[in-house]
């Protein structure tokens, strides 16, 4: 499941901004990895409370995912189609429709590997992570795929359209693979003596009463705002030093997807450090160390080059294994450890719409308008200062993290 989910993803995730910008829609990267993050503020919540309350979690996943892997292969069909005139309109309502329904996924998929897991007595702090690290290998097997694999013009299918292809297929047989899963029940069959907002799952945001729940959230929604920066903008930037003389015949500026996915061979080691580092630190350290690796993920790419300062780029990547797990992850465990059963899926959502909703959403949103201040619309582009600038910004919410959030106490008492 975990590796299907994953690579439906990473066939086009890292590499989508660089096809974009072979059409002329540079500097619309940042409204197609948006609305990933604009669809996260409703979907996802949206999605975890049918799970909970109308249909079981693992059909719902592969309804989800019948639906995106569609809309996706219509993107895919229709860039092949359109080549080098493609709208925007066209092209975007077709992608739009499609991450509509993959992104409450990723929640999804995290509460049918939970309940599973907890149907047959595992521990999902201890169990949960080493199964992960299969969806991290599926996304690298789809990155390498688009990074190596050529169309018939000879072109990389990471600079084409093709890409989306693959995601859609791999969504239709993600689609067909869930109806074979476990059965997730709802929790609740029936809303005699339920309020309004219990029947429909709204209840979830009485997590904000709880002051420490209110700030993890919160601070979710800040740290959500890198998550998508390098996904949107770190295959052009790499891409870019092929028209630079002193680079161009450099072995990463011909592969930036292969460059790109050490950083998810780095995710896999990330993931198996968890279960250790949350037992050693805490949450709250963990998710410090998760901040401080942004900063370094940015400000390593500012001063790295694919040539003798490639091994900047290659530290930047390995960075990302804990600045992403160290937060997800982690994240999603913590949810799931301080809610009850009866609100997981829409806690679970609840996160996701924070990161990858309005965190995401802000996120690449601003990261567009300054690569376009310092890149695209520059008389002379600084890929560097755009970076530095995203290092500050990390810096900073690190340190008012380090501050508010405290460590909660062991055997804290579940939130209903």
């Amino acid at each position: 499941m975990n590796i299907l989910q994953w690579a439906v993803w990473g066939s086009y995730l890292t590499s989508m901004g660089s096809y974009l910008a072979s059409v002329g829609l540079a500097t619309r990267i940042g409204i197609f990895y948006s609305m990933q993050g604009i669809v996260s503020i409703f979907m996802p919540t949206l999605m975890g409370i049918v799970a909970d309350k109308f249909i079981p979690a693992q059909k719902l996943l592969g309804i989800c995912h019948g639906i995106a892997g569609a809309a996706m292969l219509g993107a895919g069909f229709y860039g092949m189609t359109a080549g080098s005139e493609v709208e925007f309109g066209i092209l975007f309502s077709l992608y739009a429709l499609s991450v509509a329904f993959y992104m409450p996924t990723i929640a999804l998929s995290n509460s049918v590997a939970y309940k599973i897991l907890e149907q047959n007595n595992y521990d999902t702090v201890k169990d949960f992570p080493p199964i992960r690290v299969f969806g991290t290998i599926g996304f690298i097997c789809a990155q390498l795929l688009v990074n190596f694999v050529k169309n018939a013009n000879g072109i990389q299918i990471q600079h084409t359209s093709e890409q989306f292809l693959v995601s859609g297929i791999i969504g239709l047989i993600m689609f067909v693979y869930c109806f074979t899963l476990p059965e997730c029940p709802c929790s609740t069959t029936s809303g005699a003596g339920q309020s309004l907002s219990e029947r429909f799952g709204l209840n979830a945001f009485s997590l904000f009463k709880d002051r420490q729940m209110a700030i993890f959230f919160i601070f979710s929604m800040l740290l959500g705002v890198a998550l998508q920066i390098t996904n949107g903008f770190a295959n052009p930037f790499i891409s870019h030093f092929s028209d630079v003389p002193a680079f161009e015949h450099t072995w990463g500026a011909r592969n930036a997807n292969a460059l790109i996915s050490i950083s998810q061979v780095s995710e896999t080691l990330g993931i198996l450090l968890i279960p250790v580092a949350m037992k050693l630190f805490g949450i709250k350290k963990v998710m410090l160390i998760a901040m401080f690796a942004w900063v370094f993920r940015f400000g390593l790419f500012g001063a790295g080059d694919t040539g003798t300062g490639v091994w900047m780029l290659i530290l930047s990547m390995l960075v990302y294994g804990v600045a992403f797990d160290f937060f997800n992850i982690s994240g999603s465990l913590y949810v799931n450890q301080r809610t009850t059963s009866k609100i997981q899926n829409s806690a679970q959502g609840l996160f996701m719409l924070m990161t990858n909703g309005i965190g995401a959403t802000i996120g690449t949103l601003s990261a567009q308008a300054i690569v376009n201040h310092f890149v695209y619309n520059a008389a002379e582009p600084n890929w560097s200062a755009a970076w530095y600038t995203f290092a500050a910004y990390a810096l900073v919410v690190a340190i008012l993290f380090m501050i508010l959030f405290k460590e909660p106490q062991q055997n804290e008492k579940k939130i209903a």
